[in-house]
């Protein structure tokens, strides 16, 4: 397929979303349908004035069915789908009805209330589904055809690759979503990640949750389920995106959250952080220092801390002083998080604090 182009701040090359790829798929498929030709490269039209061309990597026509498998390309970002087949088969529909979508081998069912399709849809997203469409009707007016399809999009290894998503947990079962909004990857933008974060706030509160957590990993994700008897569905994989998690519950709000991390990820937090990543943000020792002090620690030990190699570096020193760094992070990261939701009516906010065992060493 063709170069997306490059982002300009770091020169990566964009890449190509699922939603496109199946666009392309069922562009070049529908058209070999009514023609008897594949285009190939098959090209498409995307928002902002894209249009990419697309090799084909698979063409099937045979028995009333046209089949397009197309090579995921998503650029320099480390997406989990980068090198995947995403296929359509299409076939003709009733008189009337228009395009119809159905979920293929590795793409999913949902089956949770909360996402922005109804229970039982396959898991084609609405802006895809509008693409898709769009597509349908030009290759219908350009050959003749009636426009009224089934278009039945697959995965490649797709339920496999579902594993390693957020699809279980949001209810997405079975494989893939077809996603993508602009239909373009921007390279390391992780707004895949920040979508399925927004999307399990919606399955949990369609799911009548009023406690949910915002997790930095794992570990923490552990801890509060055990602390909290928290269901999967209301553990949030935060990562390093508190921001994302913080801004969409002050507009979609729980009752309660809490916010569970390592000492490094919530000092970050606590300085005002809301991208917790180590290349966006870092701990700051003078930060932590004025922690130590403002708790009247000994001059000894601001000095120690401010000269503290890492987080967790300082958390032991306060630790072998009787001094509650823990607790001090807890309550800085814990107004960050009351700074962002700006008197939204999430009721109780807490934040735990573990280090790399495991271990609670920090409670707001």
């Amino acid at each position: 397929m063709t170069d997306a182009g490059r982002e300009r701040s770091t020169g990566l090359r964009y890449g190509w979303t699922t939603g496109a790829c199946a666009t392309a798929a069922t562009t070049a498929a529908y058209t070999a349908l009514l023609t008897g030709e594949f285009p190939d490269p098959v090209q498409i039209d995307l928002p902002h004035d894209k249009h990419p061309a697309f090799a084909l990597a698979r063409e099937l026509l045979k028995d009333g069915a046209a089949t397009v498998g197309i090579v995921k390309d998503a650029g320099d970002d480390p997406d989990v789908t980068h090198g995947a087949l995403v296929s359509a088969r299409v076939t003709h529909g009733a008189p009337g009805s228009g395009v119809a979508f159905r979920a293929g081998e590795g793409v999913g069912t949902v089956t949770k209330p909360g996402l922005p399709l109804a229970v039982g849809e396959p898991a084609i997203n609405p802006m895809p589904r509008r693409f898709i469409r769009e597509h349908v009707a030009a290759v219908a007016a350009a050959h003749g055809g009636t426009g009224d399809v089934v278009v039945e999009l697959s995965v490649e290894n797709g339920a496999e690759l579902a594993r390693k998503t957020w699809n279980p947990r949001l209810g997405i079962l079975g494989g893939l979503s077809i996603l993508g909004t602009t239909g373009v990857v921007v390279p390391y933008s992780c707004s895949s990640w920040i979508d399925s974060i927004r999307r399990g706030i919606d399955v949990a509160r369609a799911a009548g949750h009023r406690h949910v957590a915002g997790c930095t990993g794992s570990t923490s994700e552990r801890v509060v389920a055990e602390l909290y008897a928290l269901p999967e569905d209301a553990l949030l994989d935060m990562g390093d995106f508190a921001g994302a998690v913080l801004k969409y519950l002050r507009r979609h709000p729980v009752p309660r959250l809490t916010i569970a991390g390592g000492i490094g990820k919530l000092a970050k937090l606590a300085d005002g952080h809301l991208d917790l990543h180590s290349g966006r943000s870092q701990v700051s020792p003078e930060f932590l220092a004025s922690l130590v002090a403002g708790a009247g620690g000994p001059a000894t030990l601001v000095a120690g801390v401010r000269s503290a190699n890492t987080a967790l570096d300082a958390l032991q020193q306060c630790q072998a002083a009787g001094l509650p760094l823990g607790d001090l992070v807890a309550a800085g990261a814990r107004e960050t998080a009351l700074g962002v939701l700006q008197g939204a009516p999430v009721e109780v906010v807490d934040v735990v604090v573990i280090d790399r065992a495991g271990s609670i060493v920090g409670r707001a």
